[in-house]
């Protein structure tokens, strides 16, 4: 399993879209956003949330958690040739992070939704064969998400975006603050600035970057695997 990383906006779901035309023998599945953007008593709980952070920040994280937990392990036994948006991990480490650093959970709160990732952590999950981050700036992001004009994401200030950009940089480029088995998981970063949506020949680019990764690792897991086999004879 191989997940694609970015911060809001970086353009996630239109990378994995466009990529299965290129990769077509690759599965793929996409972040679930409808399940906390749905209208409820006339808001999404993320509109709610960037509303109201203090009060919906435990709301959001906790649901956000359970389904890309109960996602992520219903397709972590496929093939290794699977391509899912964002995970666990990064909902973890960058968007619920940074809510604890903005003081944004009671200390109940956090107490609570710790414990619940250290059980997903420890007992539950197994880390992706790699990490497909896709980097760019958070003004990027920002008019990218003005233009694409998603339900729920109309209060997004850039402010925001700056901060989860940092702890996406201290996740996948620096590796700070995780555990050891996630931080030896191989991170592919992809410099998604430029328009791949409307210009083929960047996006094809990207797709064989994806693919000769994808082939490197495989090749660096089988020879482990060899190595393993042999100790034991």
């Amino acid at each position: 399993m191989y997940i694609v990383e970015g911060n809001i906006g970086a353009g996630k779901s239109t990378f994995i879209t466009l990529l299965s035309s290129y990769l077509p023998h690759i599965t793929y599945s996409l972040e679930p956003v409808d399940t906390w953007a749905q209208q409820n008593y006339g808001k999404s709980l993320l509109e709610q949330f960037y509303t109201d952070p203090h009060r919906w920040a435990y709301t959001i994280e906790t649901l956000a958690m359970l389904c890309r937990s109960r996602d992520y392990l219903g397709k972590n036994t496929h093939s290794p040739f699977h391509v899912m948006e964002r995970s666990l991990y990064s909902g973890h480490y960058c968007f619920a992070l940074n809510g604890k650093e903005e003081g944004y959970f009671t200390t109940v709160e956090w107490d609570v939704y710790q414990q619940w990732v250290d059980f997903i952590f420890a007992s539950k999950s197994t880390p992706p064969s790699g990490f497909i981050y896709l980097r760019t700036t958070p003004s990027i992001c920002n008019a990218r998400i003005a233009k694409r004009n998603r339900n729920g994401e109309s209060g997004i200030p850039l402010d925001y975006l700056e901060k989860i950009h940092h702890w996406h940089e201290q996740f996948l480029m620096h590796k700070a603050g995780i555990t050891p088995e996630i931080g030896a998981v191989p991170v592919l970063v992809l410099d998604v600035t430029e328009d791949f949506v409307n210009n083929p020949t960047r996006m094809a680019e990207l797709a064989q970057k994806v693919a000769r990764f994808m082939k490197e690792n495989e090749l660096i897991v089988k020879k482990d695997r060899n190595i393993l086999t042999c100790g034991a004879n």
